[in-house]
């Protein structure tokens, strides 16, 4: 009878895992390429240069483009910053019940639906106008969306963040503190570079959560057919467009649709491979 010997044994395993990591890798793709298949095949055909000329009311998405661009700089200015300094406290300072506390809330508001946090930001907005303390032309307005949005992406941000400083190997700290560097700059000089792929890569699923979001901006920006007007002033946006030209009776309206779904994906994705490329130039020049 043929045995296999515990070499043969081992290679046949790391075979099988082999492929069902590929497997899984195809049936993870499935979905994407699909959506950028279908996107494409619906959406090419509306795509022109006026497309990104012409306002919503014309059956463009120029406005809807430029107060997407508008709402992601705005909301990453703001989250960016708190969410990575969040990520940081909780993975070097964060190990008491502060800490766990922080962290606790920061877990529960990756659960909260977008819709929920879209209500909070209104109500507030619409709150404080009504105490004169802000503005009443707020309560829709692009300000009131980076709030939502922001409110949104922090979360996210902070926990990536945490995560990718736990890389971060114990003896790299150590090494860095046995020079006599102070612990502050030990972190943004040596802990910090060392996780900055994941870290990266943390802010961009942030970007991502956010620049598709339909359901806060429907409670706070509300939408408009002009271009950018103001923080004050309400304000269009690529997932708006696509919901209002998607349930629109026109069928040029619905092929628009798609046309601006493509951009967005584009968006994305374009997002994520000039960060690949940045961080690989930055590994191969250390």
């Amino acid at each position: 009878m043929f045995r296999f010997d515990r070499d043969t044994r081992r290679r046949w395993k790391d075979v099988a895992m082999n492929v069902a990591a590929f497997l899984c890798v195809v049936l993870a793709l499935i979905p994407l390429g699909s959506l950028l298949f279908e996107a494409s095949v619906r959406g090419l055909r509306s795509i022109t240069p006026s497309f990104f000329t012409l306002t919503t009311a014309n059956g463009g998405i120029g406005n809807a483009l430029q107060g997407t661009l508008i709402l992601i700089a705005l909301t990453a200015v703001i989250a960016l910053p708190v969410g990575i300094l969040t990520g940081i406290y909780l993975a070097e300072y964060g190990k008491n019940r502060l800490g766990a506390a922080v962290r606790f809330f920061v877990d529960v508001m990756t659960q909260i639906p977008s819709i929920v946090v879209g209500i909070f930001a209104f109500s507030l907005v619409l709150e404080l106008g009504a105490t004169g303390i802000v503005s009443q032309r707020l309560v829709f307005s692009t300000a009131t969306g980076v709030i939502a949005l922001s409110t949104i992406m922090i979360p996210f941000v902070a926990r990536t963040s945490e995560e990718a400083l736990r890389l971060v190997p114990i003896s790299t700290r150590e090494s860095a503190l046995a020079l006599g560097i102070p612990r502050y700059r030990a972190i943004l000089r040596v802990v910090l570079p060392s996780s900055s792929s994941a870290v990266i890569t943390g802010a961009l699923l942030g970007i991502a959560r956010v620049g598709g979001e339909t359901a806060p901006l429907l409670m706070t920006c509300l939408g408009s057919p002009f271009w950018w007007q103001g923080l004050d002033q309400p304000c269009e946006s690529l997932p708006h467009t696509i919901y209002v030209f998607a349930l629109g009776p026109d069928s040029a309206l619905n092929q628009a649709a798609w046309g601006a779904s493509l951009i967005l994906v584009l968006m994305m994705l374009g997002i994520a491979i000039v960060s690949r490329v940045v961080i690989r130039l930055r590994s191969v020049s250390r």
